[in-house]
């Protein structure tokens, strides 16, 4: 079966976030992978002495088949647009304390726009921009007790 991870850009703070996330879910990054790993001297865009510490690469496993991925932009590409409309990460937790923990975690110092409760179809749901303008959504449904139906 396929299996879907999301993966995030960053304007030079990838590390920074990534260890925020590691604070809030926990683990061990699987892999950190920076511009300076590589050898660019032959590339039509090398990198920089200020960008050879970003991250080319990270990942940070999340439960037992989940990774979440990102990496700093180089310069060259330009930037990415903080504020643009970005897909969400949806989180389904396995129990409503784990939602409550991980909605209060991640969004720390971030803009809530759906505070966590009881919704209308059911579950416990809540939505908000963390504090590095990534879009999350944590909901459990104790119909599927964390478990998407298969």
């Amino acid at each position: 079966m396929a299996q879907i991870n999301p993966h995030i850009n960053f304007n030079g703070n990838a590390e920074e976030a990534f260890t925020f996330y590691k604070s809030v879910f926990g683990g061990a990054f699987a892999m950190i992978v920076r511009f300076k790993d590589f050898e660019m001297s032959n590339s039509e865009h090398p990198i920089s002495e200020v960008e050879a510490n970003k991250i080319m690469h990270i990942a940070l496993p999340i439960g037992k088949t989940n990774v979440l991925m990102g990496n700093d932009v180089p310069a060259f590409l330009g930037k990415v647009n903080e504020n643009e409309n970005r897909s969400k990460i949806s989180i389904s937790a396995e129990s409503k304390e784990e939602a409550y923990k991980l909605f209060y975690g991640l969004s720390a110092d971030g803009n809530v726009e759906v505070p966590i409760g009881d919704s209308p179809w059911g579950s416990y749901f809540g939505m908000f921009r963390d504090k590095y303008g990534i879009e999350w959504m944590v909901d459990f449904d104790p119909k599927y007790n964390g478990q998407i139906e298969k």
